[in-house]
């Protein structure tokens, strides 16, 4: 086979995992599912395929969402409570991390230490990033040194790049989705309101603003929510709990 036949292997093999990142953000678009699906993806995104942990930041501190493979969850920096590490590194800096070799690489003594003690001899940390900014990062470790060289840096980088993008996606769908929801929540409490106000106006012979005006002193009055107010008042007249729509008088 000669190395345009290998390549082509790589890139349809590498488009088939992309296509199937898709698909599950398609299928499934929640932040969990989808890092799960990164995490298993990721761990073959490579030739020979690698353990893979995906990191993201949770509060205050770094948590490790899920890893595919024993030698991703021995070696993550996060589950263990470190603070250095190639992970660390790149969630704080925003850079790739590449590890060729943790025999001669000394840079975090400590994490070095204890991965080796793992099996841990290369890795290749990516950061994972959401609407411009570093939300986490992508781990891939291998127990041989150089597992990751040019050209699996370069699909490694491009499937994280989708990641990122599917990331994204979903953080923006969810956002959405908790905006209309408050959104219905307070077009329901503003309808429960007009319909008060209708009920004052229609007995008390008033206005509109006269109306909000004996609803709002209710409200302080009570030390009651003026939507809890108003509940009262069309409970009180219609029999039943308020719905959504314009009220109409009982007759």
């Amino acid at each position: 086979m000669d190395a345009s036949q290998h390549g082509g292997c790589q890139i349809s093999d590498l488009s088939s995992g992309l296509a199937e990142l898709a698909n599950l953000m398609l299928a499934s678009p929640s932040v969990d599912r989808l890092l799960t699906g990164a995490a298993r993806l990721g761990a073959s995104v490579v030739i020979p395929a690698a353990s893979c942990g995906v990191t993201v930041r949770l509060g205050t501190g770094p948590a490790t969402v899920i890893t595919c493979g024993p030698l991703a969850s021995d070696a993550d920096e996060a589950r263990h409570g470190e603070d250095e590490g190639p992970c660390r590194h790149t969630l704080r800096t925003g850079e790739a991390v590449l590890v060729p070799d943790l025999v001669i690489d000394e840079r975090w003594p400590d994490y070095r230490y204890r991965a080796l003690g793992r099996g841990v001899r290369s890795s290749l940390s990516l950061p994972l990033r959401a609407d411009g900014d570093t939300r986490g990062a992508v781990n891939l470790y291998a127990t041989v040194p150089a597992a990751f060289g040019h050209a699996a840096q370069q699909r490694a980088e491009l499937f994280v790049g989708q990641v990122s993008t599917a990331l994204t996606l979903v953080i923006r769908q969810a956002q959405q989705a908790e905006l209309a929801g408050q959104l219905r929540s307070a077009l329901a409490g503003r309808t429960v309101i007009d319909q008060a106000i209708g009920i004052l106006i229609d007995r008390q012979r008033c206005d509109a603003e006269d109306a909000f005006d004996l609803l709002r002193g209710a409200s302080q009055h009570q030390n009651r929510k003026l939507h809890d107010i108003a509940t009262d008042i069309v409970r009180t007249v219609s029999g039943g709990e308020p719905r959504p729509g314009p009220f109409r008088y009982p007759r």
